[in-house]
């Protein structure tokens, strides 16, 4: 490799992560979908992989495409900031719909009470959300669980997919093609790896904190809390050009 390639792909790893730190919507919608919906964490990895390399992929491709049909570069921004468009408004209506579903759901388990009268005439308050014990004997509340598959993952993905990574095609790719074809590998694929390298650690480093935190208290608001956060995401995307 050349020098001027090597020091592409160092630029390539630094804008990788610099841009995933500072895009908030890179990470922090796993992180809120991961604990609103109990994701195991080698779920939330495949997760977070999946929709980085549909995030990063789809600008690879875009690139690749006018790279080789020669298409300008200020065409492709023109594109990539159009599907940065669609990809905020898609953030703001799954946002907004989760939103929606997460207080519905808070309210229909929200908790309720129960009076007992038991054999020597004392009467217990009971106030709880599902299920408790008293004097050996069980009260349930048995709800029919629908089969439905999880279509969140790949709701996300969509998603991410729209989301370009703005600078990788005119900074980094259009100037490694210039030099060799092996070279644009080499820069976009340190670019690849970069980036969701920072959006996994990230996710995963703070899930773990979380832990920490007692959140038993917020469980019931925790599809709500998650649909506002990612809609805020798509807001600042499209608002405040974070």
């Amino acid at each position: 490799m050349t020098e001027g390639i090597i020091l592409l792909a160092l630029t390539a790893a630094t804008i990788g992560f610099f841009h995933t730190l500072t895009g908030p919507d890179h990470y922090i919608p796993f992180i809120v979908m991961a604990k609103a919906r109990k994701w195991t964490i080698s779920k939330t990895i495949w997760v977070t992989i999946l929709c980085g390399i549909g995030h990063v992929g789809s600008s690879v491709v875009i690139g690749m495409i006018g790279i080789a049909t020669g298409i300008a570069v200020a065409k492709l921004e023109f594109i990539e900031g159009y599907r940065g468009n669609v990809a905020a408004w898609l953030f703001i209506l799954f946002g907004f719909v989760y939103l929606i579903w997460g207080l519905w759901k808070a309210y229909k388990n929200k908790p309720h009470k129960h009076f007992h009268i038991h054999d020597n005439n004392e009467i217990f308050l009971h106030n709880h959300p599902h299920e408790h014990v008293h004097n050996n004997l069980v009260h349930q509340h048995f709800h029919k669980k629908e089969k439905k598959k999880n279509i969140t993952p790949w709701v996300l993905f969509t998603v991410f997919v729209f989301g370009p990574c703005e600078p990788l095609i005119p900074i980094l790719m259009y100037p490694a093609a210039k030099n060799s074809l092996t070279g644009m590998i080499v820069v976009t694929l340190t670019f690849f790896i970069c980036t969701i390298a920072t959006m996994l650690t990230i996710v995963l480093v703070t899930i773990s904190g979380i832990e920490f935190f007692p959140m038993h208290k917020m469980e019931r608001y925790m599809h709500a809390i998650a649909g506002g956060t990612i809609l805020i995401c798509g807001l600042g995307i499209e608002f405040l050009k974070l």
